[in-house]
């Protein structure tokens, strides 16, 4: 692979970002999102980042590719018209849920939509128990509920009650609805064979609900790179693993975070020796990612929600806001300023784009504070418009009662970074870890402009800016891993285990994983166990090494309860509530290198970094050359991003290209 040409495109809310890997030279491209057909963007890309090469598009060993088909299916309402069968009796547990309150004392606080609304919700009679199946479906009931199910459902989605210890029923609901319905059909047992019926219903739910979506856009993408020459793009899943594209088609939930995960691994790249890991910072044009890397590997969780719906399959761990460039600023009913989660994503984008975008946005106070330079193009088809800008801040000065546009402009840049601080601590200080023992990663077309800022807000004294930071999640489709994952219930006493059971039902995941492998040969198989001690509702994750010892799993729990909760209770009883299994087959990394020379310091323009402006100097960053040492205030302009140094802080470039952002006083 050292020879291959390979290829890593990742769609965002505003701009589709490239990185082409050829012949040990790095290529990136960006260019605006096409929401209406993602495939016509990243092709668009891929021809603006071979040409910039000098590459023919058969050349492209490698095509990887991390979407938001899934995530904008879920967020926005977007998905298939979708049906739910299930036992007599749960018809409603989408809607009942958990029965939690997003916002304890707001009263007005309102819950989701449940993904399947209450008329397209069907049950049967039959009943399962964890011990068997008590009470078998009839086909002819089957058939009368696949005879209601309306026209226009696309999809179905299956979940009887413990299906995921027991499946018959459900497999036989699932074989019917297929023979007599023109819809996809999704069974629970096939997804998430977990119990907690909720967030079980939930996950079935929304892969019924994204799977049309994917499977008609991944083939679509798959025809359209053929014709290119192309191979058949790789995707990346939710996991922070990369799989065939058939293999996504059939488990389209997978991919609800799909770029997200990208970033972080990306992120990884760039985690240093000296410290704790890394945090991502992924500012887009419409939302701000942030997850945590230890030790070379990305925090991952079972637990995520996306819009608010419970998703059980793993995903990295990352928490999002909506605060991006091109996030909206306005005063709420209470006169205080807010920013987000409403976005003029890519069409009109911000005032600032000249597309017709009226509002105030992030990247329209960037460009009044003087981060951004007027007439800078982005993606190379946008062209920044600084009177459009000053225009809709001064709009939005008089709104909030400020003295100026500058003003106010200053606001929105403090209010975005108080928001994306909030987010990094519910990774780090909110999961038992010290932010400040990290580095701080920054990336994404608006990131680096927020990074020193935010730092300073969490006590982060280290600032890391690839030098590819602007398309860092495409970069990160290049080193991401294949990776697949298999999931099963047991629920069973520690002590009462039989290391004989568990093994064998260890193999069982195991052959599910590989038979998704590419190359089963040469897979790493990683086992896990969720633990908990008896009457305890939430469990940790216990890796197994070697044979399943119940001993060396014990004090294996009460280490990490310890850890991750304080304290640990040597004499309760634990239980062993589910296997995991994940196999990995490893990728080769890009190498990455940086020659900058000649004179690197452009010009100058005023620029604010607190009440006042001053004049700060201009550098153009792949200019730079190694060993470089550059104090703030200053401005580093790249192809896809500007890093800003405010005073007090240096930025220092390294042998890769990375800049280095250090307090200094």
């Amino acid at each position: 692979m050292d020879d291959a040409v390979r290829l890593g495109v990742d769609v965002g809310g505003t701009f589709t970002d490239v990185v082409l890997v050829a012949d040990g030279t790095v290529t990136t491209a960006k260019v605006p999102t096409t929401p209406a057909d993602q495939s016509e963007g990243v092709l668009r890309g891929v021809d603006r980042a071979c040409e910039d090469a000098g590459i023919d598009p058969s050349r492209v060993d490698s095509f990887r590719h991390a979407m938001t088909v899934s995530t904008n299916a879920l967020l926005e309402g977007e998905g298939a018209e979708t049906a739910l069968v299930t036992t007599a009796g749960f018809a409603d547990v989408l809607a009942i849920g958990r029965q939690d309150r997003p916002s304890l004392y707001d009263l007005t606080a309102e819950t989701p939509d449940p993904l399947v609304p209450a008329e397209r919700r069907f049950e049967v009679a039959e009943r399962s128990t964890t011990a068997g199946v008590e009470d078998p479906v009839a086909d002819t009931d089957v058939r009368e509920v696949a005879a209601r199910i309306p026209d226009d459902v696309a999809s179905v989605a299956v979940c009887l009650l413990h299906a995921y210890a027991h499946p018959g029923n459900e497999q036989c609901v699932a074989e019917i609805l297929r023979d007599e319905l023109d819809a996809t059909v999704t069974a629970s047992h096939e997804v998430l064979p977990t119990f907690r019926e909720y967030e079980r219903t939930a996950t079935t739910a929304a892969d019924a609900v994204v799977t049309p979506r994917i499977d008609s856009y991944v083939g679509r993408l798959v025809d359209r790179a053929r014709d290119r020459g192309l191979p058949a793009p790789w995707i990346m899943q939710s996991n922070g693993g990369i799989a065939e594209a058939a293999t996504v088609r059939e488990h389209a939930v997978t991919t609800a975070l799909s770029g997200p995960a990208a970033g972080v691994v990306g992120a990884a790249l760039f985690e240093p020796t000296e410290s704790a890991g890394v945090i991502s910072f992924d500012v887009g044009g419409t939302s701000t990612d942030v997850g945590l890397v230890r030790d070379g590997d990305v925090e991952r969780t079972t637990e995520a929600e996306v819009g608010g719906h419970p998703i059980g399959v793993p995903m990295v761990d990352v928490e999002t806001v909506g605060a991006g460039g091109g996030s909206v600023a306005r005063v709420d009913a209470g006169g205080a300023l807010r920013v987000g989660p409403d976005s003029a994503g890519a069409d009109p984008g911000p005032a600032c784009y000249g597309l017709g975008g009226e509002d105030p946005t992030v990247t329209d106070a960037c460009l009044v504070l003087g981060y951004l330079a007027p007439e800078t193009e982005l993606g190379g088809d946008v062209s920044l418009d600084g009177d459009a800008a000053h225009a809709v801040l001064a709009d939005l000065a008089d709104a909030a009662g400020l003295a100026d546009a500058a003003t106010a402009a200053r606001g929105v840049y403090d209010v975005t970074t108080a928001r994306t601080a909030r987010a990094i601590r519910r990774v780090t200080v909110e999961r038992g870890h010290d932010p400040r023992d990290f580095d701080l990663v920054a990336f994404g077309g608006a990131g680096p402009m927020f990074a020193a800022a935010l730092a300073d807000r969490l006590g982060v004294e280290r600032v890391r800016v690839p030098r590819a930071n602007g398309v860092l999640s495409a970069l990160g489709l290049l080193a991401a891993d294949e990776h697949h994952d298999a999931v099963r219930t047991v629920r069973m006493a520690l002590a009462d285990a039989d290391p004989e059971t568990v093994r064998d039902r260890f193999d069982d995941l195991e052959a599910s994983v590989l038979s998704d492998a590419s190359d089963p040969e040469t897979a790493t198989i990683h086992r896990s166990a969720d633990c908990r001690y008896a009457g305890q509702s939430h469990e940790l994750t216990v890796a197994i090494d070697g044979d399943f010892d119940p001993g060396t799993v014990a004090s294996q729990f009460h280490d990490a309860h310890e850890r991750a909760r304080g304290f640990a209770l040597p004499e309760e009883g634990i239980e062993v509530v589910t296997l995991r299994v994940a196999a990995t087959i490893e990728s080769p990394v890009p190498e990455l290198s940086h020659g900058g020379t000649g004179s690197a310091r452009t010009a100058s323009r005023p620029a604010r970094f607190d009440e006042t402006s001053r004049e700060t100097p201009i550098y153009a960053r792949d200019r730079m050359e190694p060993g470089t040492t550059r104090s703030g205030p200053a401005i580093c302009e790249g192809g896809e991003s500007t890093v800003v140094v405010p005073p007090d802080w240096t930025a220092t470039v390294d042998e890769r290209g990375t800049l280095v952002l250090e307090v200094s006083r």
